[in-house]
């Protein structure tokens, strides 16, 4: 029985896409980096475009979408999105290639299946045209992306309840976004109920619903101005800590790279 694989190939506002698959094939969650990067970060891993069934969407801002356009018009990728994010990257400055062939539609909380994994979109709350986190399912192991979120709805917290893995969303530590040089309009969006998470915001979310069944939780999408992998790390291990839960005992914890691919991750 094949394991289920994870890579990050990258995680930040600068880019976000992720590997979810086996030895042979699988999906990519966002598409924020160019095809030609995606295409190395495959083939390191012993893959190419023709392994890939599937481009799963979370929202139509600029770093998930830079490079759905060239997947799914010139490499033929099916991408998967509900309809109003569909139609938000079609408006998206950011695509030059626009989608006309290769769009599938989805809606949340509808199970569907593609290569043999089970993938659900459900709702999170963000300032994008339409907003989903995804559940993958492979063999009795779920996986959970939860990024770009400004706070920890309770759907969330439900797919959190029922993961073995999960992305979650570290974006800024609160000092260094307060005593940053964003404008002050920035970062209002930013710690909003629309916004993003921050490390303290993802500490109290895992330290409340850690779960014995949860074994790995990957932290995503820091900032490059408002945070740094060791303060996300450190802030969100304090968390857990004081719940009596200890990272390399009770579960893993591990930030994921702006710009570099992650290792490869055989669950």
């Amino acid at each position: 029985m094949d394991k289920l694989r994870f890579q990050s190939l990258a995680s930040g506002s600068s880019g976000n896409c992720y590997y979810v698959g086996n030895s042979s094939h699988g999906i990519l969650i966002d598409a924020g980096i160019g095809a030609r990067t995606i295409r190395k970060c495959l083939r390191n891993i012993g893959l190419d475009f023709e392994n890939i069934w599937g481009v799963f969407i979370t929202h139509d801002h600029g770093d998930h979408i830079r490079g759905v356009g060239t997947l799914g018009e010139k490499f033929h990728l099916p991408v998967y999105a509900t309809r109003e994010v569909h139609e938000g990257i079609n408006r998206n400055y950011c695509v030059t290639q626009k989608l006309s062939t290769c769009q599938k539609y989805i809606e949340k909380y509808k199970t569907i299946e593609v290569a043999g994994f089970s993938v659900t979109a459900f709702p999170v709350s963000h300032d994008a045209t339409d907003n989903v986190g995804y559940t993958i399912e492979y063999k009795g192991k779920k996986i959970t992306f939860a990024t770009d979120l400004g706070v920890v709805g309770d759907e969330v917290v439900r797919q959190i309840s029922e993961s073995d893995y999960l992305i979650l969303e570290a974006n800024y530590d609160e000092d260094m976004l307060r005593n940053g040089t964003y404008p002050h309009y920035l970062k209002q969006r930013i710690v909003s109920p629309t916004g993003h998470l921050s490390n303290k915001q993802a500490g109290r979310c895992l330290a409340e619903y850690y779960h014995e069944r949860l074994q790995h939780v990957f932290l995503c999408h820091l900032s490059k101005e408002n945070n740094q992998p060791e303060l996300a790390y450190n802030t969100v291990r304090q968390h857990l800590e004081e719940k009596q839960i200890i990272v390399g005992e009770n579960l893993s914890l591990t930030t994921l790279e702006r710009f570099s691919p992650s290792e490869l991750y055989v669950f």
